[in-house]
């Protein structure tokens, strides 16, 4: 009987500890996120950094405009993607924790 006891509190304590290790887990990759997102938002999604601030008021752009914005596309897309990937690997990462 002391061993059956004794074999459930020991279960049960890993049972906890392994939930309290998955909780860290979980707060670190969240921290980490936490702490990367704001720099990528600005940088990266912010409409006046990425220049279409001029195509949301409805400002009539030339050709030349329109291209030159369509080009600074391309090199924030370029420049942002592994950012974005890393951010998109930290959501996966938690996700896959809190199943």
């Amino acid at each position: 009987m002391r061993i059956v006891a004794l074999s459930l509190l020991l279960l049960a304590s890993l049972a906890l500890a392994g939930c309290e290790s998955k909780a860290a887990r979980i707060k670190k990759l969240q921290d980490q996120y936490n702490a990367e997102y704001p720099a990528y938002a600005k940088a990266c999604l912010d409409p006046v950094a990425a220049g279409s601030s001029a195509l949301l008021t409805g400002e009539k752009l030339t050709a030349e405009q329109i291209a030159a914005l369509e080009a600074k596309k391309k090199e924030r897309d370029a420049r942002c993607k592994p950012e974005a990937d890393r951010l998109a690997q930290f959501q996966r990462e938690i996700l896959t924790e809190l199943q």
